[in-house]
């Protein structure tokens, strides 16, 4: 692991959106002013979700240079284009549709009625493809070093849609896979896997509310990624969680400073 987690606790979940937010435009100015272009890989889900939308309604989104901005996702709900469960549909309804991307820099997961058809594998194949493609030498390998990857945890600690157990967690070789009987619907998805994760600069990993207060405590007690995947989750050069009280209530406070509340 690179490094030892950082933790930030908040109030709550609409203050830990804002705060987060806030957090990425300034990552984003920042790669952007370094190196003219950033990478940002979505994740959906409530607290996913929460954080675009306080982006959306923050003023210095306008800092955000949108048209030199590439947009990757963790995971997808194979369904079909538009589906209101896609995390992508979620996504343009939240921000997407408000700022002024560039359409050829929104790398939108395969829909089970696109080119791939209705096979999962063959679409998480194509978004592998895809990736490689724009990993650059510097990258180091076959997906490109995004800016930060964040990802939601779920009440199971599975994070993307590598839930703990399934074969997607185990994978070390391929960067995107069809995830086939997945415990939460629908049971078709496809996800990048951990090596993918890995490659990433910062990984943010975003829990709030009572429900996942287990699942973050095990995550960060020692816990193997295979059983625990948000434990396998961490960024080359940071890993940040970020919380709000109740997700961190059954963590002992030593690990975090009550400043950070």
């Amino acid at each position: 692991m690179t490094g030892v987690p950082q933790l930030v606790v908040h109030r709550d979940k609409e203050l830990m959106a804002q705060a987060a937010a806030a957090r990425l435009i300034t990552k984003i100015v920042d790669a952007q002013a370094a190196r003219g272009d950033a990478s940002v890989v979505l994740t959906g889900g409530r607290n996913g979700n929460g954080l675009l939308a306080a982006l959306a309604a923050a003023p210095a989104r306008d800092a955000v240079d949108w048209s030199r901005l590439d947009l990757w996702w963790g995971d997808e709900r194979f369904l079909p284009e538009g589906d209101p469960e896609r995390n992508v549909t979620q996504a343009r309804e939240a921000l997407l549709d408000a700022v002024p991307l560039d359409p050829s820099r929104v790398h939108v997961m395969p829909a089970s009625d696109g080119p791939h058809g209705p096979d999962a594998d063959a679409a998480a194949a194509g978004y592998a493809a895809e990736l490689a493609a724009a990993a650059a030498p510097q990258d180091h390998g076959p997906v490109p070093e995004f800016d930060v990857l964040m990802l939601g945890v779920g009440p199971d600690t599975h994070v993307a849609s590598l839930f703990p157990e399934l074969p997607g967690v185990r994978e070390t070789e391929r960067t995107v896979v069809g995830v086939h009987g997945a415990p939460k619907p629908p049971p078709v998805r496809v996800s990048l896997t951990l090596p993918a994760i890995r490659a990433a600069r910062e990984v943010w990993l975003l829990a709030a509310g009572e429900d996942k207060a287990e699942a973050v405590a095990i995550a960060l007690s020692g816990a193997g990624e295979v059983q625990a995947p948000a434990a396998g989750a961490y960024g080359r050069a940071r890993t940040l969680w970020l919380l709000d009280a109740a997700a961190a209530s059954r963590l002992p406070r030593a690990l975090y400073p009550p400043a950070s509340a």
